[in-house]
């Protein structure tokens, strides 16, 4: 714009267009698993041009070690795929999957396309709404919805194109929701009262599993999870396909509250002979912690500030545990838990004499 013959810029169109430039000179080629890929690195946020989240690559590395352990046939579909790392992945360290990547971004797909002949790999990709993209799929047997914040717009489409026997897999980033920081939200959007305390993680996970079967639940379809964590800033479950009234009325028995809070799903997070097969890494503990079959943990820290005590040591705990008759193991929800299926009174008697 010009006045008396000086030119006026556009503050906030030249302060974006320097954010575009810098972005873009953030573009690398990175290595993730077997994938060689060029994404863009910087502040991980919705302004990103394509969606690449490095902290999430154990997200992406359990979901492979899933698919693998399962063995089988997959049709994969990707919604958000960002910029195909996951699906990439997949098609490099999984055998016999076929992979639908789609992302609403038009820079995502063209990239993702590039990246997929860099890799020597194919699949299909599409550029649309991620519902649309669903919607008009004849479905598929492994899907994952993995969006920045809440999963829940996606939920309902993603149980209708979900196959008998096939793999949901639901990441929610809107932890403040869950952990209890925002009761309000929490019920808002999941329909239940979160915890604020050492077990928000689990209960944020229990909750979230739970919201997920009951939109399944609609269409008969009961959800089961067969693996779930929490890491980082994300709650992550995988739900495998059974349809069937009976099988869903299953389901939904087990749901209610826990200390006040919830309902919730108060069912097994993991499937033992599943996790028993797969590669874990930083999550090794789970292969123990799925073995009890409980609700929530001790926080050994919490118990001792309850009973005025200073902290033993984690091992003296578990021996004694263990030494009583009672199943034990740590917990990835937090490194000071214990998970047992001995009764709380119990357990202050034991470590108040440790």
């Amino acid at each position: 714009m010009a006045l008396g013959g000086i030119i006026v810029y556009d503050v906030v169109f030249i302060a974006s267009f320097i954010n575009e430039i810098a972005l873009f000179v953030n573009m690398n080629e990175i290595v993730e698993g077997k994938a060689r890929i060029n994404v863009y690195l910087g502040k991980v946020s919705k302004k990103l041009p394509v969606f690449y989240n490095p902290n999430m690559k154990l997200n992406r590395d359990i979901s492979i070690s899933l698919i693998n352990a399962l063995g089988g046939e997959w049709q994969i579909a990707l919604p958000l795929a960002g910029s195909g790392v996951r699906g990439i992945r997949m098609l490099k360290e999984c055998e016999n999957v076929k992979v639908s990547f789609n992302d609403y971004n038009v820079e995502a797909s063209e990239l993702i396309m590039q990246n997929l002949q860099s890799n020597g790999v194919t699949g299909d990709v599409f550029c649309k709404d991620a519902e649309l993209f669903l919607q008009l799929s004849t479905g598929f047997n492994y899907i994952d919805i993995d969006p920045f914040g809440s999963p829940n717009f996606l939920l309902d489409i993603a149980v209708k194109r979900l196959s008998r026997g096939g793999i949901l897999a639901v990441t929610a980033t809107d932890t403040s929701a869950l952990s209890g920081t925002y009761p309000k939200a929490c019920m808002r959007k999941y329909w239940a009262k979160p915890l604020r305390n050492e077990l928000m993680h689990e209960i944020g996970v229990r909750i979230l599993a739970r919201k997920v079967q009951l939109i399944a639940a609609q269409y008969e379809k009961a959800l089961v999870p067969v693996f779930s964590h929490s890491s980082l800033h994300y709650m992550r479950v995988y739900f495998k396909c059974t349809k069937g009234k009976k099988h869903v009325d299953e389901v939904l028995k087990q749901h209610g509250l826990f200390k006040d809070v919830g309902p919730m799903w108060l069912g097994q997070l993991w499937d033992k002979d599943l996790v028993a097969r797969m590669s874990l890494g930083s999550l090794s503990v789970i292969k123990d912690e799925c073995q009890l079959d409980v609700v929530g943990f001790y926080d050994i820290h919490r118990t001792c500030k309850r009973l005025k005590i200073s902290v033993p040591k984690m091992s003296v705990v578990v021996a004694a545990i263990e030494k009583a008759g009672y199943k034990v193991s740590a917990t990835h929800f937090n490194e000071y838990g214990v998970r047992t299926d001995m009764p709380e009174d119990e357990f202050l008697r034991l470590v108040g004499s440790c």
